[in-house]
């Protein structure tokens, strides 16, 4: 059975009036929002989006307002033919490309911002980020009006950030979070990964084993201090220069775990350079 044709809008009114058509008609709509450069990771999102509704829309923006000002907004990579070749393939039937205008117009003046889950980690590191994420990913939410939405697990903290936003802003939307695509070696796929050189990329697996060897040593019980101590250290070991953190937080909110062993379900985070290039990754315990 053949994939449905994708159709491409560009304009909050054409996505609505797609939207209103399906839901007439009483059918279900996925929603998976993206920054382009889409690879297999994406791909998971859309097909699980499509196993929980009858059509799935997904977005392709470049969001500036949640890149910091030495951040790579203008080098981050456009793809869009090769990302609408991508999504047809997996299923989606509807891609909104708005341009930067269409999303925040002259005059706009409105953020939205998380506290408590927002704050550590990535809150930390890239001040502003979240608000970004949160502003954008509300209006998104807003202009499709999607029965259920899929966020990658592997931006973890963003996934917990949006599903504090949904529930306090009790926007009528099921946010679904979707496993980690890897590489065979481990690496989690990423639009980034392809600013590594031969030589990083080689040594960027290193993320996902240490991360997965401290994720073992929780479960067996060790201490959470000794445990992020010896990921860091393994980390500068294969390369990585700049660790913006490592560290065991709780699965829900994200509350600090430790010093000791940890006792209820948690997640061990990190983000760290190789060269230019900033790798996040996190592992369940």
């Amino acid at each position: 059975m053949s994939e449905p044709p994708l159709s491409v809008v560009r304009t909050v009114a054409d996505l609505r009036a797609h939207v209103r058509t399906w839901k007439a008609r009483g059918e279900r709509v996925g929603f998976v929002p993206t920054m382009g450069a889409l690879h297999e990771g994406h791909l998971s999102l859309v097909r699980l989006a499509r196993e929980r509704a009858d059509h799935v829309v997904a977005s392709v923006f470049v969001n500036p307002t949640q890149f910091g000002p030495n951040e790579d907004f203008d080098a981050y990579p456009r793809t869009e033919a090769r990302d609408a070749e991508l999504l047809a393939s997996a299923g989606c039937e509807l891609l909104f490309a708005p341009d930067v205008a269409e999303m925040y117009a002259p005059g706009f003046s409105t953020t939205v911002t998380v506290a408590g889950v927002s704050e550590p980690l990535d809150g930390a590191a890239r001040p502003g980020h979240f608000a970004g994420v949160a502003t954008v990913v509300s209006k998104l939410l807003m202009q499709a009006a999607p029965d259920v939405a899929v966020f990658g697990e592997k931006d973890y903290q963003q996934l917990q950030v949006i599903r504090r936003l949904v529930r306090d802003l009790d926007i009528p939307v099921e946010i679904v979070g979707g496993p980690t695509a890897r590489a065979p070696d481990g690496l989690a796929l990423s639009s980034r990964n392809a600013y590594l050189s031969v030589e990083e990329r080689a040594a960027a697996p290193a993320l996902a084993r240490a991360l997965t060897a401290a994720a073992e040593q929780l479960r067996a019980g060790a201490a959470v201090d000794q445990t992020e101590a010896q990921a860091r250290a393994a980390l500068e070991a294969a390369g990585f220069r700049k660790i913006d953190y490592v560290e065991v937080r709780a699965a829900d909110d994200l509350a600090r775990l430790g010093p000791g062993p940890v006792a209820a379900p948690a997640r061990i985070l990190a983000a760290a350079f190789l060269g230019r290039t900033r790798l996040i990754d996190n592992i369940a315990v």
